[in-house]
């Protein structure tokens, strides 16, 4: 018996390899072959594999687009990808990998294992690996949907939101209620500032599902962006409704910065920390809204123990190496003196229509940005990732950032602006001849901003030390900002800042202008004049009304910024001060010599 099982198999094998040869010179041959396979083995994922080869060669789309989709059905009873498959849902990436390679190696054309292997690069970071992989798989066979879903979560990781939507559409094209792709088509949207039709979306999704927590969660963040901000709230209070311990959502709506929670929403917010098997993500949001839910009563020793344990949370999910961040500073200054930019004076793009806010976050750069996206001839958009994704091709292939971009030349300098410029342009909705990019980490890069785009203004928003840091420390972020979830590392990270904007102050003087928060709600009037003489702009009484500016703000200061200027959050780090030893510490000098930077930060 397992002689015969053998030697059919030898066959088996004799007439794939034989199709194979027969395949560019006579695809009909190589196709008549795989249908001999297949009258035998019907499950040989092999066969159909060559047949849709075969079948594509002689231009039956429709005929290769079913036998690629029946050669992926017959892999999942292959036994390597079934334990790649049972390693990936586990978790253990490595077991995966080991199943994964060598099969690919034998099969290299098996679309359904490079899918999983895109996934096994997802979960590792490598998003540029999946993306490719992805692409091969649809190259081979272009009706995998999967593979083409994977695809714009992929792009959408990679704040590629246009090209997400335009693989979304070709989706949707087949499957145009299909729930999973409208969400995250209305995501991409209102990445890219299309709020209305994605607001529409999601309602369309609801009106179907409404039964689903984390979508009304989604919901509820654009009604908040876009300043409906009661019914925001409503959407939030319908998730918990659906999901009591959905951390998130409590901490949605504490992130207002608006909403006081009441009796009844502490106590449930405690007993969902109390819950059975509450994952750290719930956990973290749930401390992190009871520490403001706290602070509001004027409790801050309570207040400082959620905030405390939350930001415990977080740091060991994403640890932070300081060392990291002061040799990139210390990598900077060496590189970009005023020798450097002199040899390049003329290079770049010349463009002059960025605005870029930077500096540390909870600095009051969305206030500064709502100020000047008031004014007529300045487009408000969003924190565009595009400066990071530039730099982080901008490194050369030994990935030497910065070192790399004394090597590049005066072509390649301009080129790298005028695509920033083309990546940037999808977020601009209006004809004004300037727009705003603030990200405040932008910081770090404002060496290579002044290299590509010289015309370019930037303006470092500045606030007290003690108060921008503690209000990170307070802050839970959607993404990234490692640095903010420990008081050491907070306040090594901020005179970091502190010396690269020293640096450039010395080696570039005047190109960046500098606003003091206290300065500007101090008096609001005389530091938006300054600021609109440094961008060279004419001053328009809308700048100091700018909060009645209906522009969307995705921030977590979008509802602070449609109240007029207040001094409300100036010193709510005052309570607290005795439990942030740690945090003076690290900031050292520069705590004392606020405004300005000690000379040694």
């Amino acid at each position: 018996m397992a002689s015969d099982v053998q030697a059919r198999m030898a066959t088996i094998e004799q007439a794939l390899s034989e199709g194979r040869r027969l395949l560019r010179p006579r695809p009909d041959l190589a196709a008549a072959q795989s249908r001999e396979v297949l009258r035998v083995d019907l499950a040989n994922a092999d066969a159909w594999r060559l047949l849709a080869l075969a079948l594509r060669t002689q231009d039956d789309a429709h005929g290769a687009e079913e036998a690629e989709l029946e050669a992926i059905a017959a892999s999942v009873h292959d036994p390597r990808l079934i334990a790649a498959a049972t390693a990936l849902n586990q978790g253990q990436l490595a077991i995966a990998e080991r199943q994964l390679r060598p099969h690919l190696k034998e099969k290299p054309t098996d679309v359904a294992a490079i899918r999983m292997m895109a996934e096994l690069a997802a979960r590792l970071g490598r998003l540029g690996d999946a993306e490719s992989l992805l692409r091969r798989a649809l190259e081979l066979a272009p009706a995998f949907t999967p593979a083409r879903s994977n695809l714009a979560t992929i792009l959408y990781r990679q704040n590629r939101a246009a090209e997400a939507i335009e693989t979304l559409d070709l989706l949707l094209g087949k499957d145009p209620a299909n729930p999973a792709h409208q969400n995250l088509k209305a995501a991409a949207l209102g990445r890219i500032g299309s709020y209305q039709e994605a607001l529409a979306l999601y309602e369309q999704v609801l009106a179907r599902m409404p039964a689903q927590p984390k979508l009304w969660m989604s919901y509820g963040h654009l009604l908040k962006t876009v300043g409906r901000q009661e019914d925001g709230i409503a959407a939030y209070r319908q998730a918990l409704t659906l999901a009591p311990t959905l951390g998130e959502v409590w901490w949605s709506l504490a992130n207002l910065k608006t909403v006081r929670f009441d009796e009844a929403d502490i106590h449930a917010m405690t007993r969902a920390l109390d819950a059975p098997e509450l994952a750290d993500e719930d956990r973290l949001h749930l401390h992190f809204a009871l520490g403001k839910a706290l602070e509001d009563r004027g409790d801050p020793a309570r207040a400082f123990a959620h905030y405390d344990a939350g930001n415990r949370i977080r740091h060991a999910q994403i640890p932070y190496d300081p060392d990291r961040t002061h040799d990139q500073v210390r990598r900077a200054a060496a590189l970009f003196t005023a020798g450097f930019y002199d040899a390049r004076a003329g290079q770049g793009c010349d463009a002059p229509d960025p605005i870029f806010i930077l500096g540390m976050p909870r600095a009051g750069s969305t206030l500064i940005e709502q100020i000047l996206a008031s004014h007529p001839a300045v487009e408000g958009t969003m924190e565009l990732p595009d400066i990071p994704a530039l730099v982080a091709r901008a490194g050369g292939r030994e990935g030497r950032y910065p070192e790399h971009l004394a090597e590049l030349s005066a072509d390649a300098i301009r080129a790298l602006g005028e695509e920033y410029l083309a990546r940037t342009r999808v977020q601009r909705k209006s004809d004004r001849p300037f727009f705003i990019d603030k990200l405040p980490n932008n910081w770090l890069h404002v060496g290579f901003i002044r290299l590509i785009l010289p015309k370019a203004r930037i303006i470092d928003a500045r606030r007290h030390p003690l108060a921008c840091c503690f209000s990170n420390y307070k802050q839970h972020f959607a993404r990234g900002q490692a640095f903010a979830y420990d008081q050491t590392a907070l306040g090594l990270y901020y005179r970091a800042y502190v010396r690269m904007m020293a640096h450039f102050d010395a080696v570039q003087p005047g190109r960046i202008h500098r606003l003091i928060h206290e300065h500007l709600l101090d008096d609001p009037e005389a530091e938006i004049r300054r600021l609109l003489d440094h961008l060279e702009l004419p001053f328009d009484d809308a700048c100091l009304r700018f909060h009645d500016n209906a522009r969307a703000v995705r921030t977590a200061s979008s509802e602070q910024v449609r109240r007029p200027i207040n001094r409300d959050g100036i010193d709510q780090w005052k309570p607290f001060a005795p439990f942030l030893g740690p945090l003076r510490r690290a900031l050292g000098p520069v705590l004392d010599a606020y405004p300005e930077a000690p000379a040694q930060a």
